[in-house]
């Protein structure tokens, strides 16, 4: 039985990588495990920006007959444009992406899927943009 997270990270990824909307500026430029920048531009074109499915919990909620997962997912963008505006437009389509619980999990069923927030940073380095996103969500478990 695979773990709801783990099917739900994978469906996100999928979506993401195919949505029109990220499609120009993302370009598929989407990680668990962040490659090298020159592996980026190498194999994309470009380094930046880039989404990263970050930090997430899984917390058990079973009930009778069910056994159900709440699911915290961050997800990241990483930016090197001049100010927010590049990460507050890719975050935007990011939400319009994964919004729903329409994503098709393998053996799972996701009930519920929403934005709960994003946050906008401006990371230590100076250069770098970053939006902190966070999704919440209930599965259950055949």
């Amino acid at each position: 039985m695979a773990s709801p997270s783990l099917e739900l990270q994978g469906a996100i990824v999928a979506r993401l990588k195919a949505w029109a909307g990220l499609s120009a500026t993302v370009n598929g430029r989407v990680y668990d495990s962040v490659p090298a920048e020159e592996k980026r531009i190498a194999e994309t074109g470009a380094g930046w920006p880039y989404i990263t499915v970050g930090e997430g919990d899984e917390t058990s909620d079973d009930a009778d007959c069910i056994d159900g997962f709440e699911i915290s997912l961050d997800i990241d963008i990483w930016s090197r444009a001049n100010g927010y505006p590049e990460s507050k437009r890719i975050s935007d389509e990011v939400r319009k992406a994964i919004k729903s619980a329409d994503l098709a999990l393998p053996t799972n069923a996701l009930v519920d899927f929403r934005h709960r927030q994003t946050r906008f940073l401006r990371d230590p380095d100076g250069l770098t943009s970053h939006a902190v996103m966070t999704f919440e969500g209930f599965a259950e478990q055949p």
